[in-house]
């Protein structure tokens, strides 16, 4: 398990901006391309995409629900190596690519895993 630092703001700003850093990088779409996708649907619904009612439901409508008893980020990346993850945790989510490297601004690898999903 290794970390690699990542922020896809075209602006190379550090605002909370986890939700579509984390997809950006997942999906290998721009920033500008994921923050107009869910702001769209997020006003499409009357809500804020950084919500985690509606990251959740936008990550289960779009993805695998990895299913598996809380773990460490970093635990998280050992054990699905060969997969991109979405891994959401407290507060946040990441991104973790083959071969288990995490993606984000921060080293996130001893934060509790609340849920994650397989994109490929």
């Amino acid at each position: 398990m290794a970390y690699k630092f990542y922020n896809a703001n075209p602006l190379k700003r550090y605002t909370p901006d986890c939700v579509i850093r984390s997809i950006s990088c997942a999906t290998h779409k721009s920033w500008d391309e994921v923050y107009d996708e869910l702001s769209d649907l997020a006003q499409y619904y009357g809500t804020m995409f950084d919500q985690k009612d509606f990251v959740i439901w936008y990550l289960d409508s779009n993805y695998e629900r990895v299913p598996f008893l809380p773990l460490k980020v970093g635990d998280v990346a050992k054990e699905y190596p060969n997969n991109i993850i979405l891994c959401t945790m407290r507060g946040h989510i990441c991104c973790i690519k083959p071969p288990g490297i995490i993606y984000d601004t921060f080293d996130p690898s001893n934060r509790i895993a609340e849920e994650a999903w397989v994109v490929e």
